[in-house]
């Protein structure tokens, strides 16, 4: 049944078919001698692809940071759309308001300060309709070039606005509790 072999490693007393390659040589001296190489075996790593490789990796991330910057764009540009649209329509408010006081300032302090009062209903009115013209890029962009310009009046200018809803929040919160106290 099994081969009685001395060549075979310890604890092993068959060969398993095909589990080595024999050779069968004759000798000079007319003897048949078999050499025996053991074939080992190796893990051949299979083939990576796009997907999983490291190479495909970065590549899902920076579509998939590309993808997230370009929706943050879009949302950042429809707020700034609707806040030109709200700060035109205050504006717009402001300024007939301010016209519609001229009147009442020609009878009460004179012409001179009602014409004032129109003057800058007029500005008031044209910055408006300034706004309302303006794509969102373009005010993004005439921010960018005013920061670019003006780095400190832009840094103080943030600070002041900052300080400025602080307070108010601040204030906010406090008729809160005023309001829950009684």
């Amino acid at each position: 049944m099994g081969d009685n072999r001395t060549d075979l490693p310890e604890g092993t007393d068959t060969i398993i078919a095909g589990a080595s390659n024999t050779d069968d040589t004759v000798g000079t001296t007319g003897a048949v001698t078999t050499e025996t190489s053991l074939v080992t075996e190796s893990k051949i790593p299979a083939p990576r692809d796009d997907a999983t490789s490291e190479n495909g990796l970065r590549q899902r991330l920076r579509e998939g940071g590309e993808r997230l910057s370009t929706e943050a764009g879009d949302r950042a540009r429809g707020l700034v759309g609707q806040g030109l649209e709200r700060s035109a329509e205050a504006l717009a408010n402001v300024s007939k308001l301010v016209g519609d006081t001229a009147a009442g300032l020609d009878e009460r302090l004179g012409q001179e300060y009602g014409d004032y009062a129109r003057r800058a209903a007029s500005a008031i009115e044209n910055t408006a309709n300034s706004i309302a013209s303006k794509n969102p890029d373009e005010l993004i962009e005439d921010t960018r070039d005013f920061v670019r310009n003006s780095p400190g009046l832009a840094v103080a200018g943030a600070a002041i606005v900052g300080f400025a809803l602080a307070r108010l929040i601040k204030t906010g919160l406090s008729n809160d509790r005023d309001d829950d106290e009684a």
